[in-house]
């Protein structure tokens, strides 16, 4: 049975969405405010969460951005009567992992519950850090230290592949499958070695300690440290 934590300060909304989570076999904890929502999120680790964007005592965006700073990654549905596309975005930036506008159907609530629950943990961050990369999913953009990385999207999108399997042999089947969607691996093709050529010179600038390695005859592997 998966653990819902509700955040809602309104009671009609929050009693509408407890039962029906409940009838559909999810143990649901309700808060009416901010401050108390967050220590039942730091006390009970529930498996998601529902976030009223605005909250007496705390508001929702701040309690999220609380729990990311303490690496907290329960994913978290925004919940707001803020519909425009700068709300929805910043409530995604603030660590929300999805966003549903009040008023909304209920049904439609607990299937993206639902699909949170679904998702890999990994596929939760919107950064990742392997020693001085930082990749930002949501705006797409990609640093070594402070230097910033002009990354095609083939680029971003392989060595997002690769720092999500830090420290892992990739070889160019499981690069072509996974990075190029091919259902087959061709008998020849250069098209993996080309396209790590272009990025490891983007990555790996001169006199920078080598992040993007070729493991002779293998594949390739990202590692952070000698």
């Amino acid at each position: 049975m998966s653990r819902i934590l509700l955040i809602e300060d309104d009671a009609e909304t929050a009693e509408a969405i407890v039962a029906e989570l409940a009838d559909r076999g999810f143990e649901v904890q309700w808060a009416g405010d901010g401050v108390d929502g967050l220590d039942r999120a730091r006390a009970s680790s529930p498996d998601a969460m529902i976030v009223d964007r605005m909250l007496p005592g705390v508001d929702g965006l701040t309690v999220i951005e609380a729990l990311r700073r303490d690496h907290v990654r329960t994913p978290v549905l925004v919940l707001s009567a803020l519909g425009a596309v700068d709300d929805r975005v910043r409530g995604l930036r603030m660590g929300g992992d999805d966003y549903l506008t009040k008023p909304f159907a209920i049904i439609e609530l607990v299937a993206r519950i639902e699909a949170l629950l679904r998702r890999p943990t990994d596929s939760r961050e919107t950064m990742l850090h392997v020693g001085p990369l930082e990749l930002d999913l949501i705006e797409r953009t990609a640093q070594r230290g402070e230097r910033k990385l002009d990354l095609l999207p083939r680029e971003f999108r392989l060595l997002e592949y690769m720092m999500r399997r830090n420290d892992q042999l990739l070889t160019r089947a499981m690069l072509l499958e996974e990075v190029w969607n091919y259902k087959f691996v061709p008998a020849t093709t250069n098209l993996i070695d080309v396209h790590m050529g272009r990025l490891r010179h983007k990555v790996d600038g001169p006199g920078e300690m080598q992040l993007i390695h070729n493991v002779r005859g293998s594949g390739f592997v990202l590692r952070s440290r000698q």
